[in-house]
């Protein structure tokens, strides 16, 4: 799978697992959603580590990009709050640092 499609399965998995904790703790929702939760939490961590870098850190580095930009598409898909132009600001910076981890020469 290529890396971007990992870092996208991967931030939808992290960012899955810590709404159902976020609904649960915060929105009453019943405790069972904190199953799934754990279940996408754990399919987070596993497609992260698919992901082929050199060093586990850089991985996760590019990955924080990635996933700015995709909790933002989820304020706007699943809680129906579109992000103003700051959020998109700051989400193209994240991506173009997430980028420069990813694609930078290195000997």
């Amino acid at each position: 799978m290529p890396t971007f499609l990992l870092y996208a399965a991967a931030a939808l998995a992290e960012i899955a697992g810590c709404f159902s904790v976020w609904a649960w703790w915060r929105l009453g929702a019943s405790s069972w959603w904190l199953v799934p939760g754990v279940l996408a939490l754990g399919a987070f961590a596993f497609l992260l580590a698919l992901i082929e870098a050199d060093a586990a850190g850089r991985a996760f580095a590019a990955y924080g990009g990635i996933y700015i930009a995709a909790s933002l598409l989820w304020l706007w898909a699943a809680e129906g709050q579109r992000p103003d132009r700051f959020d998109c600001a700051g989400a193209v910076l994240c991506l173009a640092g997430a980028a420069l981890i990813v694609l930078a020469p290195r000997g």
